[in-house]
């Protein structure tokens, strides 16, 4: 995401404004001479950035001037409000990296799939293999000095971290922006929000052809009604591998209508291979900078 490094500047400039690099380099100077009790210095890559607003509304009081929520710029950080208390940390993190899990035989739309349905054993065994394909264990962590990440979590992870003073959880250490910074890092969330969003779509797209074509699958009396399907979707199979389904009073679906109405689903504005080949030419040119 091209969004990632530019925010990111932002935030080394805010972050150093805080703690200037005099400073930790001061710091880190002292923790050398006297040990740990002087360990005050520490890499971190989530915040609590806050602005103060010029004008008050005539229902606020100076309790209400100031406005701040967390960012966190892993690749597992929420996307919500919510420091770790979400899922959208996992839902960007499985739909950015959809493509490595893929090649682990994970399953990276399993939270798009079970979106709006209770916890289940189907859902958790996969989104447990998912966890472990990309090295994310829990964000109970604070500072990449004990960071339980490992792998490509790590990796994206570790692009990210800025020197902070005071070792302390990020909302005790709230860090001061202009307004305008402030929305530039709520530009970052809102584009791993629409990240989560069309891939959501995506599926929900993919899951109505699926249901489409099973439908219309029960429904066929005989193969040669499969068979015709398969060539309206322009999919080459072996008759050998379509078994013979029989039908209980279930509308028989015309080949062609449900080829068309298939078809009709899918989503027509990008396609999944240029969309990953957007992100793959990013990326090349990401290795070349």
């Amino acid at each position: 995401m091209l969004i990632y490094p530019l925010v990111f500047d932002v935030a080394k400039e805010v972050v150093s404004r805080a703690y200037p690099s005099d400073d930790v380099q001061t710091c880190k100077t002292l923790k050398a001479k006297y040990g740990q009790p002087l360990d005050v210095v520490a890499k971190d890559k989530c915040f609590y950035f806050s602005y103060a607003k010029e004008n008050l509304e005539e229902d606020e009081d100076e309790d209400d001037r100031n406005i701040s929520e967390h960012f966190d710029f892993g690749l597992f950080g929420s996307v919500g409000n919510s420091e770790y208390g979400d899922n959208t940390g996992k839902q960007f993190a499985y739909a950015y990296k959809r493509e490595e899990l893929k090649a682990k035989d994970c399953n990276a739309d399993i939270l798009a799939q079970q979106n709006g349905k209770e916890d289940n054993p189907h859902k958790t065994k996969h989104i447990e293999a998912n966890d472990k394909a990309l090295g994310y264990t829990q964000y109970s962590r604070y500072s990449s000095s004990d960071d339980t990440t490992t792998g490509i979590a790590r990796e994206f992870d570790s692009q990210f971290y800025l020197d902070i003073i005071g070792t302390s959880h990020c909302r005790s250490r709230t860090i001061a922006c202009t307004k305008q910074e402030f929305e530039q890092f709520k530009m970052l969330k809102l584009a791993k929000a629409n990240v989560i969003t069309c891939h959501q779509k995506w599926i929900d797209s993919i899951e109505k052809q699926k249901q489409a074509m099973k439908t219309g699958l029960k429904a066929y009396r005989y193969l040669s009604e499969g068979v015709e399907l398969m060539k309206e979707l322009g999919v080459e199979i072996d008759e050998a591998e379509l078994v013979r389904c029989n039908s209980t009073g279930l509308t028989i679906y015309n080949p062609v209508n449900l080829a068309s109405m298939i078809k009709g689903m899918k989503n027509t504005t990008m396609t999944r291979e240029q969309k990953i080949a957007i992100r793959k030419e990013y990326e090349a040119q990401q290795k070349v900078n």
